[in-house]
């Protein structure tokens, strides 16, 4: 291979490092307006006035709207379609926006904010996932299923509780991950206008054009095909940019109304309120295990607090226990999930979607397991590693899986053997592991269309132009794209001209989350690329008088031996026998295994896998962690760009380890005196705490490539699965160091002096969570495991004796 696998530049690089690169925020138009929206300052209240007749008056201001105008509710989910643009008579958490004002310039807009009246009767605030199970009064939505609790479901993949009988230990631990927000050095912004035809056309730093296309068409109201979403390359989105955002409605109707363009760009602090970041996750784990450590069975409890909005949080929710199964041989599985509404902002996807919370809670407890059956953790986790071409219980395929790889190149380079409970008290090294997906298995509205577009174009010239919706959001989806033409067509890739996330003139692509960039966009560009290269060489073996399959491309040039053409050449031959030169590849993923309801989250084309050794020092004094190297293998299955690829794998690792040492998304409540609001405790970077470079450890990255089939040239993701076992293996090394056990996130010095402190006095040695509240999950739905029988499908529970 000439491009695949060969470190190079970013094809996107010159432009972003001069400056040229224009971000939702750079686009300027001619007569262009500024909006600003005004936000309820209350956590949870019904709108009984807004008068806005100040505001409108106030010179340079051309439109204020409200809730009035937007009728039609909007959400990412066919089944939570429950936000307005506008909130038109009641707010649910600090910063839901409730009016919008449109002028000259920002400043006047935000005066303008200051003159509108909004009268608000507040009620009851429900803070956490107790309130919400313990006051289904006064109710946040009235389509969640009981009280405020928006979701429950709960599966069973043969008989836990036997499996747990027959065990010989089973172990019962809890675990709590706060929840935390993505911090992408972009603010969130928008341009809407309408084009000389009068059709929209809205700009947008959005994670996901084809879905903020698809929203905008319901709630304005207008023919799909006269609007234009163009994703602007993000400056980090990390999934804080993949829900449909009030502000891209907003901006469109304004711009619709006014006929002037019309501009948003968000500050910090509304980029906290808008949040749709990290779940805070309560987890209770149950998992039986033999006295050499082959696991039996596991029982995973979670509660789960969604804020104010559905967001992505039904999936959220099915993947806090989805993918519990796909990192080591598990033959029987259990998992319960509630999520609750809270007077929060709305979370949502953040890297990773829903599984560093329960990673951080097997991998802990699977070193627990380790200590007390005596086996070092690499071992443990080694001698249970998911067999590669398998079935999970819960039906999931894996394809490749270079996991027992990983896990021996982290315990080789870090020394691991010489290290684990030999270094001197306040030092310590932790090991734990993590899986992922390369794309979902289904799209988030129904269909049996394409999940990903490529179209190419080619000329005389030898010019050749991709097309594809996906988006660039800095993680070099771009490169990526070209990468993959310029391979299979045997050209430079800085001679491929690339033209992405614009839904007016690309093929369909779903976005740029769930990791399903590179294998699916990969795919569909391979379809086309052959497409063409079948052509050309046809015309090209004509004039070199050889077989078509005998020729090469390769260095920019079409050959047998001594006989070549260079690529224009070829090109102007097969345009001349042809005609226009162009194709299109599509992708979608195979079928699923599992027939069950809910068997649509979990299933992708591959699993990557990632394992990580943390070198942690702790300061018994004041509780101060330092961590000086972190050795990190990724799966990756075959590496598209070295360069880009560990870039990907060590930021995160930048965001893994600030998740496990600082971040959090926290509220408190405001005096009785002033108001019951939940308001944010760090609304601002004076106050959010992560990591900074001068922070960052050494970092030794590993790629072990281990080719999948289902995947363009073997390729699968890098750019989620790294995170999640950094936050583990953090949690271990502390433990290693100073024998302490931190069962939550963030890790911070007073939980270690806590911790140490009941040390002292003899006491369980561990800050946690010490209760999990009772949640009124359902009856399961029964799916017998592969080995059990059955054929995926769920059977009536009276039924399931009979199956085993």
């Amino acid at each position: 291979m000439k491009v695949i696998g060969k470190p190079r530049r970013r094809v996107d690089g010159r432009a972003k490092v001069t400056g040229q690169t224009r971000f939702a925020d750079d686009i300027v138009l001619p007569r262009m307006l500024h909006m600003k929206l005004l936000r309820s300052p209350h956590a949870h209240a019904m709108i009984e006035s807004i008068d806005f007749s100040k505001a409108v008056s106030l010179s340079g201001v051309h439109l204020v709207l409200t809730g009035n105008d937007f009728p039609v509710t909007f959400g990412i989910l066919p089944v939570t379609q429950d936000e307005y643009p506008l909130a038109p008579e009641h707010v649910r958490y600090v910063g839901d926006p409730v009016a919008a004002v449109v002028a000259k310039d920002e400043q006047t807009a935000t005066q303008a904010l200051d003159l509108i009246e909004v009268k608000y009767h507040q009620l009851k605030t429900i803070s956490n996932p107790q309130e919400a199970l313990e006051n289904p009064e006064p109710r946040i939505h009235a389509y969640s299923e009981r009280g405020n609790i928006h979701r429950l479901q709960a599966f069973e993949f043969g008989d836990v509780e036997e499996a747990f009988a027959r065990s010989d230990h089973v172990f019962e631990d809890l675990f709590f991950y706060e929840g935390n927000t993505h911090l992408p050095i972009e603010q969130h912004a928008a341009v809407a206008a309408l084009d000389g035809e009068g059709k929209l056309t809205l700009w947008s730093s959005t994670q996901v054009p084809h879905y903020v296309h698809r929203c905008l068409a319901r709630v304005l109201r207008v023919p799909a095909a006269q609007i234009r979403v163009i994703a602007c390359p993000n400056g980090g989105g990390f999934g804080g940019k993949c829900d449909v955002c009030n502000h891209e409605m907003v901006v469109a109707k304004a711009a619709m109304l006014l006929g002037r363009p019309v501009k948003i760009c968000l500050n910090r602090e509304e980029v906290f309120y808008m949040h749709r970041g990290r779940h805070p996750v309560l987890m209770k784990m149950r998992t039986g295990v033999t006295r050499d450590g082959k696991l039996t069975g596991m029982h995973v409890q979670t509660l789960v607090d969604g804020g104010g909005y559905g967001s992505y949080g039904v999936a959220s929710t099915f993947y806090t226990g989805a993918l519990q199964t796909v990192t080591y041989e598990l033959p029987r599985y259990k998992f319960d999930a509630a999520r609750v509404f809270t007077n929060k902002p709305p979370c949502g996807p953040k890297r990773g979607h829903g599984t560093p919370q329960p990673r951080f809670g097997q991998e802990v407890q699977l070193d627990k397991i380790a200590e007390k059956l005596g086996m070092d953790p690499a071992e443990l986790r080694l001698g249970i590693v998911a067999k590669p071409d398998s079935l999970t219980a819960n039906w999931l395929k894996i394809g490749s899986i270079g996991l027992a790889e990983c896990i021996r190149q982290v315990v080789a380079r870090s020394d691991w053997k010489s290290k684990f409970k030999k270094l001197p008290s306040g030092r310590g090294v932790g090991l734990a592991c993590g899986s992922y997906l390369c794309g979902a298995g289904l799209p988030i509205y129904w269909n049996k269309m394409p999940q990903c577009g490529v179209q190419l174009l080619l000329d005389r010239s030898g010019q050749v132009t991709v097309f594809c919706g996906a988006t660039e959001i800095g993680q070099g989806s771009d490169d990526v794209l070209v990468a993959i033409v310029a391979e299979v067509l045997g050209v430079d890739p800085f001679d491929v001209r690339c033209v992405t996330g614009d839904t007016g003139i690309t093929p369909v692509d779903l976005g740029s989350y769930s990791s399903r960039v590179t294998v699916m966009m990969g795919n569909a560009a391979i379809q086309a690329s052959q497409k063409l290269k079948d052509l050309i060489a046809t015309a090209a073996a004509e004039q070199l008088e050889v077989p078509p399959d005998r020729l090469t491309f390769s260095n920019g040039k079409v050959f047998f031996e001594s006989r070549s053409l260079s690529f224009a050449e070829a090109v102007g031959f097969a345009e001349e026998k042809f005609g226009t030169l162009g194709a299109v590849g599509s992708y979608k993923p195979p079928r699923s295994p599992g027939r069950y309801k809910g068997a649509g989250v979990g299933p992708s084309p591959a699993y990557s896998y990632t394992a990580c050794v943390v070198e942690a020092e702790v300061d018994p004094k004041t509780g101060w962690i330092t961590v000086p190297k972190i050795w990190i293998a990724h799966d990756i299955g075959r590496t598209i760009n070295p360069v880009l690829a560990r870039g990907q794998v060590e930021g995160s690792v930048y965001m893994g380890l600030s998740e496990a040492l600082m971040e959090e998304q926290v509220f408190r409540r405001l005096p009785p005196k002033l108001s019951s609001a939940l308001v944010h405790k760090i609304p601002s970077l004076l106050e959010y705490k992560s990591l900074t470079s001068l922070d960052m450890p050494e970092v030794d990255t590993v790629l072990i490539e281990d080719p999948d089939p289902n995947c363009p040239f073997g390729a699968k993701e890098a750019g989620q699965g790294p995170l999640l076992p950094v936050m583990p293996a953090v949690a271990n090394a502390i433990y290693d160091a100073i024998g302490v056990r931190i069962d939550e996130l963030p890790i911070t010095p007073d939980k270690i002096l806590r911790a140490l402190e009941k040390k002292r006095k003899g006491e369980e040695a561990r800050v946690g969570p010490e209760h999990f509240p009772a949640v009124p999950y359902p009856e399961p739905l029964i799916v017998p495991p592969p080995w059990e029988g059955g054929d995926g499908k769920e059977i009536k529970k009276n039924d399931a004796a009979a199956v085993v």
